[in-house]
């Protein structure tokens, strides 16, 4: 599972801007990270999965810097 989360990690260290991935480095620890992979068995998968979440947090922040204007 750690080496899921490493590679989860750096995949939002690549991404940080673009869809979201800045949560995954400013708001969770690697708890959270392999909460969130649940029982992914590849980084692809784990990726896929974590990315769900991430997805919905950018939804609202761009919702909300909508509503801001």
């Amino acid at each position: 599972m750690n080496e899921l989360v490493k590679a989860v990690k750096k995949h939002a260290r690549d991404n940080y801007e673009t869809g979201g991935w800045d949560y995954v480095i400013e708001a969770f620890d690697d708890v959270e990270i392999a909460e969130l992979i649940g029982d992914a068995k590849t980084v692809a998968q784990a990726i896929k999965n974590v990315g769900v979440v991430v997805g919905l947090h950018n939804e609202r922040r761009e919702d909300a810097q909508a509503e801001a204007w």
